[in-house]
């Protein structure tokens, strides 16, 4: 792996609490299911949205920061949550066009890939500047304030592969289930 590569790897990792997160929950539909409280959806006390932001405060506390580097962290959480308003809005404005071009007799599938390429574009732009934000705050940490963090996000990243182990084991399981012969009768 090359050092450019390597680094940016790096600098995604170091930045994974505080975006990974975030930026999954900003590219989720504006819409929420219809059992579930609008609060919980959208960043109660009971949602998903709600623990991540409870995370990211507890390591705020642990952190300590100076005065500079508190500005840089609310810089950078300012950042991401204008930029999850954004992303959401831009979702939305796409579910508004494809909802409008269903309406055409013939859908217009050039126009539809166009518009979700924008989107994709523009979310990515947001995301970058999300990525940025928080890198300038990691970079402003002292090596101590870092390793504070580097464990939060390895903590992280060990429950979210316990996660996908979990889903893993549901699918073979299921997918066992399915290609069973079914009992004679």
């Amino acid at each position: 792996m090359s050092t450019k590569k390597m680094s940016r790897v790096l600098a995604v990792a170091a930045t994974a609490l505080a975006i990974g997160a975030g930026a999954a929950y900003a590219a989720q539909p504006a819409a929420q299911p219809a059992a579930q409280p609008a609060e919980q959806a959208h960043g109660g006390p009971g949602s998903w949205h709600g623990h991540f932001m409870k995370e990211l405060t507890q390591l705020h506390d642990q952190l300590k920061l100076n005065a500079d580097q508190e500005k840089l962290w609310q810089s950078a959480l300012d950042t991401m949550k204008q930029n999850h308003e954004a992303m959401r809005a831009n979702h939305e404005q796409a579910h508004d066009r494809f909802k409008a071009a269903q309406q055409q007799p013939i859908l217009d599938l050039n126009a539809m890939a166009a518009t979700h390429q924008q989107i994709e574009q523009k979310d990515a732009q947001l995301r970058q500047q999300t990525t940025d934000a928080w890198l300038k705050f990691y970079n402003g940490l002292n090596d101590q304030q870092k390793t504070t963090v580097s464990t939060a996000i390895k903590q992280r990243f060990s429950r979210m592969e316990q996660r996908h182990e979990k889903m893993r084991e549901r699918w073979e399981h299921h997918k066992d289930a399915a290609s069973a012969p079914a009992p004679n009768q």
